[in-house]
């Protein structure tokens, strides 16, 4: 009776023990890391649309200094490698809501796999457009899009005088995001690194100059101009003794369009 009494005790106690074990977790914050930029901080953000819908299978890394993996969807948890600007990663498994703004990028983290690992990347530095080569022309870029994207468009033309021409390149992105076309400008058309990506909250109208101007440039600055705490334009622009140019970002509904005015002087 005894040896009875005691074997339902144990089985008892390896229940509770068991169960208390199984029990999950909660209130495990959740944050990006990118690579050399932890400065930044993330903040929680109810008010996201997913970075690509469901049928999506490959993005591409937008971030300069590369994006980080890691094991679990948060920033403590083991970096597994550094996923190289321009990488195409398959994603696994999309976050369907946005739990976190990271340098002005409203985003979550996607589980994807990179190089035959599986982990988590933050998908505002992940794009369907795959980012430009260094030094590939804006209507080559453009042509590579088109293979993929046939709703891409580039135009391109010429005005001003004999003796100060111009010309106007513009791409345009289907559902194209404010992030991802601004990204594409600062590659495509060099604008200085220094110039990160702006916040949708802010004054109206911001003006940034670059620190570390090159010899002969009389400008280089960001313009940024919003309402309501609402990007509305995105302006590069650069003066120097031999051309002057601007670079133009805008969004207008899911289009994203992307121009460079330049002027011989």
């Amino acid at each position: 009776m005894k040896t009875v009494a005691f074997s339902s005790l144990a089985v008892m106690c390896l229940t509770l023990f068991v169960s208390c074990k199984d029990e999950p977790k909660t209130n495990i914050e959740i944050e990006p890391e990118i690579s050399t930029t932890e400065k930044d901080l993330a903040i929680a953000d109810d008010s996201f649309e997913s970075v690509e819908d469901s049928e999506t299978t490959f993005l591409y890394v937008t971030a300069y200094t590369g994006l980080s993996l890691r094991e679990y969807n948060n920033l403590q948890s083991e970096k597994l490698a550094i996923m190289p600007y321009g990488t195409k990663v398959k994603v696994l498994s999309p976050e369907g809501k946005g739990t976190m703004t990271v340098g002005g990028i409203k985003g979550g983290m996607d589980q994807v796999e990179f190089n035959h690992k599986k982990g988590y990347a933050f998908n505002g530095y992940l794009s369907r457009f795959f980012p430009p080569e260094k030094d590939i022309s804006s209507k080559g870029y453009s042509l590579e899009l088109k293979e993929v994207f046939p709703d891409v468009i580039y135009t391109e033309t010429t005005g001003g005088t004999a003796s100060n021409p111009t010309t106007t390149q513009t791409l345009t992105l289907p559902k194209g995001k404010w992030h991802e076309a601004y990204f594409i400008a600062q590659r495509l058309f060099e604008i200085p690194g220094e110039f990160t990506f702006p916040t949708q909250k802010g004054i109206q109208k911001q003006t940034l100059q670059d620190s570390k101007p090159k010899k002969g440039v009389w400008t280089s600055e960001l313009q940024i101009t919003r309402n309501d705490n609402a990007l509305q334009k995105i302006e590069y622009v650069y003066k120097s003794k031999k051309f002057d140019s601007n670079v133009i970002v805008t969004v207008k509904g899911d289009i994203a369009t992307i121009s460079k005015t330049e002027i011989i002087k």
